[in-house]
């Protein structure tokens, strides 16, 4: 191996290290639809105190909700998005340190393909997020299954917390009723 060759792996390896460094300080954006818009219990699973994480109110044009899942933890029904262009989703954008990305991924149960990461655009006044991370269902359920108590109103109560639009509040508390009424 030449001098010159040499140089160029130091350099690469010098590269490498810093990238893994910046990665460490970097942020990244998440866009929350379900419990994770309550800063509270999102501080239960990642283990810090999310509330100054809060950017605040996004939409997401083209989605709805649904609850397509069930939780083995909650046993019940739990949030998912899926592409309808007539409709829109609102929640929470964060920007998260990249250091808790594995625990919001173990949330998630992405490695047990509860949850994938998905890159979205969200709208936030007038300014677009691009490549903002959510979480969509690997395996979505036929029919929606209605929600427990505990579970409707943590994703209620962030709704209310991170200012959601009272329109929508009543649009998704209407819809969560009418699925705990079906069961």
């Amino acid at each position: 191996m030449s001098h010159r060759q040499k140089k160029s792996l130091v350099s690469v390896d010098n590269i490498s290290g810093i990238a893994e460094e910046d990665k460490k300080k970097a942020d990244f954006y998440y866009f929350a639809y379900g419990s994770c818009m309550c800063p509270v219990d999102l501080k239960r699973s990642l283990l810090e105190d999310t509330k100054d994480y809060v950017v605040g109110k996004a939409i997401l044009e083209g989605y709805r909700l649904g609850f397509y899942r069930r939780s083995r933890l909650r046993n019940c029904g739990v949030l998912d998005i899926v592409p309808d262009p007539k409709n829109s989703v609102e929640g929470v954008l964060y920007k998260l340190p990249w250091r808790l990305s594995d625990r919001l991924d173990e949330r998630e149960e992405v490695p047990q393909n509860g949850y994938k990461r998905e890159l979205i655009r969200v709208k936030r006044e007038d300014q677009h997020f691009h490549q903002v991370r959510t979480y969509v269902v690997v395996n979505k359920l036929e029919q929606e299954i209605a929600p427990n108590e505990w579970y409707a109103q943590v994703v209620l109560r962030g709704a209310v917390t991170c200012g959601l639009s009272k329109e929508y509040y009543w649009k998704l508390f209407n819809h969560i009723q009418k699925l705990q009424m079906k069961a």
